[in-house]
C-alpha cells in the first residue's frame, strides 16, 4: 500500500505550492509609470526587502514654466524632485500593497497609500487622509 501514501504526500506537497503559483498579478507593481497628470514618470523598484519603492525618474519638460529644466524642479524643502523617493513603506497583503506612503512634492504632503497592478498593466494608487481616499491610475511607461 505505499502507492496511496505516495499519492497523498504528492497531493499535500502540490497543495502547499498552490499559493505561490496563485499569487495575484496585483503584486507585480515594479516598473515605470506616468503619473496620472502625465507631468512625470515614477520608477518602482525593490527597496531591498522585496517591497516596492518609487522614485521620480523623469519630469516632462513641457509641463514646466519656460526656462525651467527638470533638474531645476525642487520640492518644498528644496530637495531635487528628479530622483526623489515618493513611494515607500509598503507591506504585501492578499491582493495589493498597503501601509505605505506617497509623498506629493508639489504640496509637501505625505499620504497613506496602497498600490496594485491592474490587469491592463497600469498601476492603481490610492492616497488617503484618514477615511478619505483618492484613486489614481498611472499608465505603464513602455519606453521610447
Amino acid at each position: 500500500m505505499p502507492a496511496p501514501r505516495l499519492f497523498l504526500a504528492a497531493l499535500t506537497l502540490g497543495a502547499a505550492a498552490l499559493p505561490a503559483l496563485a499569487e495575484p498579478a496585483a503584486h507585480d507593481v515594479f516598473g515605470t509609470f506616468y503619473t496620472e497628470a502625465g507631468t512625470s514618470r515614477v520608477t518602482i523598484k525593490d527597496c531591498g526587502d522585496g517591497s516596492p519603492c518609487g522614485r521620480v525618474s523623469a519630469i516632462n519638460p513641457n509641463s514646466l514654466e519656460e526656462g525651467v529644466t527638470p533638474q531645476d524642479v525642487r520640492a518644498k524643502d528644496g530637495e531635487p524632485v528628479l530622483g526623489l523617493l515618493i513611494l515607500k513603506g509598503f507591506e504585501k497583503k492578499k491582493n495589493d500593497w498597503r501601509g505605505g506612503t506617497i509623498y506629493d512634492p508639489e504640496n509637501d504632503k505625505t499620504y497613506d497609500a496602497r498600490i496594485k497592478r491592474l490587469d491592463d498593466g497600469n498601476l492603481q494608487l490610492k492616497g488617503c487622509v484618514g477615511p478619505f481616499c483618492q484613486t489614481q491610475v498611472w499608465p505603464e511607461y513602455e519606453g521610447e
